[in-house]
């Protein structure tokens, strides 16, 4: 309208810096883009990861077997310095069909016995680690059975019976169980693409004909369950005092296989590794997966020297009693965190 007088008012001038609000932006002036800068980048790669790693954890969690294995009664060991896992490889033959016992020369379908029985001590000190080793033919006390092979404590009361009479045996308590049986140790060693072992020489297998070559090579699951249960051959002279000596060895050298970066960074081990772990391997109820890597980090030691690695003192070649005063004194030393002495390793 115009002002008084008959004058028009002055035109709004537009604020300084651009077009007032509300006008478009001019022509020929893009609007400007957000740039995906390099912190950005790495910083979108790394939460892709660790939800990767998460992912990964949540499944490996939720998805291994578990097991009762670990039960309070009257008499048992309290528990003393450092950790004990009993880690056991059973003969079970569960889910493995006629070609795959075929392939894997374990026999007839029957079996629920233990062929490994190993202990292994992780110490809240900076002594070594131990992994000791059950012959499974020591004859010890197994509670509601009398005295009998050590391994038939598994199939007269599964792992619960097999804990107890190592426990009572020692006088160690059990904190953690790992369990696996012949199909699950064959699919996880050719998931990682097979174990490289320097095999000695002789290694044939007088009860089913089963032969390894000699020399440095990569074993595949069957040749792998092989190597860990031969004791009627030229290489194992001592039967099973040696067969105990080479499952040891090979548990170093599949730990450290699955924790090299070669297996983590390549996913054609990894992925087969995440599918066969947990339809292999069984811990009890209240473990967890965080256990189960502080026992496979402790492990890798074996191979290099960061473990001591020994069977349980026994009086005869025979492997069927404890050296009652070397034993106890072992099991003192586990029990206290205390190093082995050098007069009680056997390797």
């Amino acid at each position: 309208m115009p002002g008084r007088g008959g004058h028009q008012p002055p035109p709004r001038r537009p604020p300084a810096g651009g077009p007032p609000r509300g006008h478009p932006t001019p022509p020929g002036r893009p609007p400007r883009r957000k740039r995906w800068g390099f912190r950005r980048v790495v910083g979108v790669i790394m939460l892709v990861f660790l939800l990767f790693i998460a992912s990964v954890w949540l499944y490996l969690e939720f998805s291994i077997n578990r097991v009762d294995a670990l039960a309070d009664y009257e008499g048992r060991p309290a528990a003393a310095e450092g950790t004990n896992w009993l880690i056991v490889g059973s003969d079970s033959r569960e889910n493995l069909d006629a070609e795959a016992r075929k392939r894997l020369h374990t026999g007839g379908p029957e079996g629920n016995r233990t062929d490994t029985i190993l202990l292994a001590h992780i110490p809240d000190n900076d002594t070594k680690p131990t992994l000791l080793s059950f012959p499974r033919d020591l004859n010890v006390e197994i509670p509601g059975h009398g005295v009998n092979k050590i391994n038939a404590a598994f199939s007269l009361g599964g792992p619960q019976l097999l804990a107890q009479t190592v426990e009572q045996a020692s006088g160690l308590h059990v904190d953690h169980y790992a369990e696996i049986g012949f199909g699950g140790f064959a699919d996880v060693v050719d998931a990682i693409g097979g174990v490289t072992m320097d095999v000695p020489p002789g290694m044939v297998d007088g009860s089913n004909g089963v032969e390894i070559p000699e020399g440095k090579q990569e074993l595949d699951g069957s040749q792998a369950l092989s190597f860990v249960r031969m004791r009627k051959s030229e290489a194992t002279p001592r039967s099973d005092l040696d067969r105990v000596v080479n499952q040891r060895k090979f548990m170093g050298a599949m730990a450290s296989e699955m924790a090299s970066p070669a297996t983590l960074l390549n996913p054609f081990d990894l992925f087969p590794l995440l599918g066969a772990a947990p339809d292999a391997l069984s811990i009890d109820e209240g473990d967890h997966l965080h256990n189960l890597v502080g026992l496979g980090w402790a492990l890798r030691g074996i191979s290099s020297g960061g473990m001591v690695n020994t069977t349980v003192p026994v009086s005869s070649g025979a492997a069927t009693s404890f050296d009652q005063a070397k034993a106890q004194q072992l099991f003192e030393a586990l029990r206290n965190d205390t190093e082995v002495p050098d007069s009680l390793i056997e390797d």
